[in-house]
């Protein structure tokens, strides 16, 4: 385990679907809580901020506020981006969100997609072509909309190795935990599922 926490940062923006966002948040942040209750005095393994284009508070869809801890501008350049799905047609077309989206993505160790976050990702030319995975009614549009996709059906998550896509919110917990096994082992992501208590299911 690094002695300095892989920074992980979650887009937000209005409209974001909040447990696609909620979910991967709560396990990372547990993830590290679990690992410091394990190893009292050892660094926490993530650092997890929420981003968006602006600092004032994003309304997320069914309208709760989120406050960012940073804008484009401002956040740690992270080594895990996460995409939330939600209604996303505006970040999409928004030329400093898929700017930022490009960049961050560049640098980081793993990019990952949560439901339609996979829309932004591709209209970012972050994800271009091969396997990739979105909530089961947006596959039509994603292969509509990008057709160098091959878009996979009846799947939780598409594992690229730095680009993973999973499908809807339950599926973006799962992949979360999974991005846990993949930095941390599985030991640490197990213990987090179970402090969850959610059924974690591990086959994508």
């Amino acid at each position: 385990m690094s002695a300095q926490p892989l920074q992980i940062a979650i887009l937000v923006f209005d409209e974001v679907e909040a447990l696609d966002l909620g979910g991967p948040y709560e396990v990372f942040t547990t993830a590290s809580r679990m690992h410091q209750r394990l190893h009292p005095g050892a660094p926490a393994p993530f650092a997890v901020q929420c981003v968006a284009r602006t600092l004032p508070p994003v309304r997320a869809r069914a309208g709760l506020r989120v406050l960012p801890d940073a804008d484009f501008a401002s956040a740690t350049a992270p080594d895990v981006l996460i995409v939330p799905g939600g209604v996303v047609d505006a970040a999409a077309a928004c030329p400093a969100t898929r700017a930022w989206v490009a960049q961050a993505a560049g640098a980081a160790q793993i990019t990952a997609s949560v439901c339609t976050g996979a829309f932004i990702l591709a209209a970012a030319g972050v994800l271009t072509h091969g396997p990739a995975t979105t909530h089961w009614e947006d596959i039509a549009d994603l292969r509509t909309q990008f057709p160098a996709l091959d878009v996979r059906e009846n799947v939780r998550w598409v594992d690229r190795g730095a680009l993973v896509t999973s499908a809807g919110i339950s599926a973006g917990i799962d992949m979360s935990l999974h991005l846990v096994t993949r930095l941390a082992g599985a030991a640490l992501s197990e213990r987090t599922a179970r402090q969850m208590d959610t059924p974690w299911n591990t086959a994508p």
